[in-house]
This record gives C-alpha cells, sequence and structure tokens, in this order.
C-alpha cells in the first residue's frame, strides 16, 4: 500500500506540468496556429521562475508565497517569449513549424550561455523547499487525504484549478467560441466580426503562460529546483504535444492523457520500490524510456482518428475566401 500511496503523491507533480503545457499548447492550436514551441517555453518559464526563488529565496517570505510569486514570474516569461511565435505565425505568416523549431533551440542555448557567463554552470539550482508534508484538515481525511494532501506540492491545487477555469472558459464563454472558431472556420469568424488576428494573439499567449507555470512547476515538483539548458525540460515539451494530441484537443481527455504518461515517467523513476520489476533485472534507463516509447505507440495508433482545427497551421489572410 506504501509503494501505491508513493506512486501517486509521485505522479501528481509530474502530471501537473504535462497537463498545464498541454492546455496551453490547446489554446494555441484551437486558434489555428501551432504550437511546437512548447518545449522552448517550458524551459525559459522554468529558468526565469528559478533565477527569481534563486535571488528572493533567502528573503523572510514564506516558501509557497516565493512559490507563488516565482509562478506568476514564469508565467510572464512565458507570455513574453510565446509573442515571438505570435508575431511570426500572425503577423509575418512565417511556417509556424519551423519558426517553434527554432525557438526551441534558441532557449537552451541562451541558458546555458547566460548561466556560464554569472554563475559559471550550466544553469541555476534552487535551495529552498517547496513540499508540503500534511495539509491541515484535509490531510487527516482517509485514505484521500494521505493520497492528495499529503507529501505533495501545493502546484498540484493551482494545477486542477487552472484545468476547471480553462475548461470553463473554453466552453461556456464568448471567447472560448470565438478561438475555436478561429481554428475551425476564420473566414467565416471574420465576416461575423471576430478579429482573428487578436484571437490568434490571445490563444498563442494564454499557451505561453501556461506553458511558463508549467515549466516553472516541472522545476519544482519534477526537478528540486534545478534549471539548465542541458537537460531542459527532459522533452516533457513534446512529451505535452503528445497528450494533447492523445487528449484530441479537449481539457478533460487532456487530463486523463497526462495522468497516464505521467504515471508511467514516475512507475520508471521508481523501479527500485516495486518488487516485481527489480525482480526482473532490467536495467533502468529501459525503464526510463517507457514515457517516450509509450508516446510513439500511441501517436501510432491514434493519430488517424485525431481531428486537429482544420486551419491549424495555416497562416491567415483576410483577402481569402
Amino acid at each position: 500500500m506504501d509503494i501505491f500511496y508513493y506512486l501517486i503523491q509521485n505522479t501528481l507533480p509530474v502530471m501537473v506540468a504535462l497537463l498545464l503545457v498541454a492546455l496551453g499548447g490547446m489554446f494555441s492550436e484551437r486558434s489555428g496556429v501551432i504550437n511546437i514551441a512548447l518545449e522552448g517555453i517550458m524551459l525559459f518559464g522554468a529558468y526565469i521562475g528559478c533565477l527569481f526563488v534563486y535571488f528572493i529565496e533567502k528573503s523572510s517570505l514564506p516558501s509557497q508565497i516565493i512559490l507563488l510569486l516565482g509562478m506568476v514570474v514564469a508565467a510572464c516569461a512565458g507570455l513574453v517569449f510565446s509573442l515571438l511565435l505570435s508575431m511570426a505565425a500572425v503577423n509575418m505568416k512565417a511556417d509556424q513549424t519551423i519558426v517553434g523549431t527554432a525557438l526551441n533551440m534558441l532557449v537552451p542555448a541562451g541558458v546555458l550561455l547566460f548561466s556560464k557567463m554569472f554563475f559559471m554552470s550550466d544553469g541555476v539550482t534552487t535551495n529552498i523547499n517547496f513540499y508540503v508534508r500534511n495539509v491541515p484538515v484535509l490531510g487527516k481525511i482517509p485514505i484521500l487525504g494521505e493520497l492528495f494532501f499529503q507529501n505533495t506540492y501545493i502546484s498540484v491545487y493551482i494545477g486542477i484549478l487552472i484545468l476547471i477555469l480553462a475548461t470553463v472558459v473554453f466552453y461556456k464563454t464568448s471567447f472560448g467560441l470565438h478561438l475555436r472558431a478561429c481554428g475551425e472556420h476564420p473566414q467565416a469568424a471574420d465576416s461575423v466580426g471576430i478579429n482573428v488576428y487578436r484571437m490568434r494573439y490571445a490563444g498563442v499567449s494564454i499557451s505561453g503562460i501556461l506553458g511558463g507555470i508549467g515549466g516553472f512547476f516541472y522545476a519544482v515538483g519534477v526537478t528540486n529546483g534545478n534549471s539548465n539548458g542541458h537537460t531542459g525540460v527532459a522533452g516533457f515539451g513534446f512529451l505535452a504535444l503528445a497528450v494533447m494530441i492523445f487528449g484530441q484537443w479537449k481539457p478533460i481527455k487532456i487530463l486523463f492523457a497526462a495522468l497516464f504518461f505521467a504515471f508511467l515517467r514516475t512507475m520508471a523513476y521508481s523501479v527500485a520500490l516495486i518488487p516485481f520489476l527489480k525482480s526482473l533485472n532490467i536495467n533502468q534507463t529501459y525503464y526510463k524510456m517507457l514515457p517516450y516509447v509509450a508516446t510513439m505507440v500511441v501517436l501510432a495508433f491514434t493519430s488517424k482518428k485525431s481531428r486537429a482545427p482544420k486551419a491549424e497551421g495555416i497562416p491567415y489572410d483576410k483577402g481569402m475566401r
């Protein structure tokens, strides 16, 4: 039973990081802009957020307040960085896949350069503990308290709140309706007075905000406050893209897809604690490959049935009908 609690408690922070970045990709692609740059946005948000924490961690502020401030800084960093994609994809009508790939290559190099110049290292490591041992009152609930309110991070609860908010905005507001219209039939949306350019900027900006937060939560809940240019975010940005596609660009399905991949990742890093897997005597490296292999297998079997937004990746031209 202890290993079950351990797996769930360690799966949730990984799931939240994947969930937020995948939701960001959903907003961008539902507006009509392919966001391959999620990996770069994640790393940029993680690095700037950790850099902020590094400079204020010795202050008298409580650790959870520092985490929230770091989250806001990471969100702003992700937003600013995503504007590069918006400008290229919306204003310049550039190839969105190439732009996203270029942005992904830019960030690790920038992080390494900055870190070498100012820290003489590959990245930045914080020394503050954001771990929550026991949430008051809720942590005492039988079973559920041990699963969800002990030995965790508040990033898990923030992630769930963002999921609920994103679902409401996406399905229950005129903004969500306009966003989806711009990703399906931008000409029709324009004909009824919706500013397609503005909606696509909004979609990419939201993906930047959520990608930045997801990157910071990855650094906090998965790599213990470490962010550098060599390991980056371990391909989580691309994994989030797979989660988004597997989840059919729908928030709730994305949640379950993120949970699936996060559980595989946690299990791969917990082989020594699982008697059956340990007895197989297989090198842990193969288990660590499991989430990425599963990604390829799942996409191979589901991609034919995936229905991407019709206008995704197509630059909008007001003159076209």
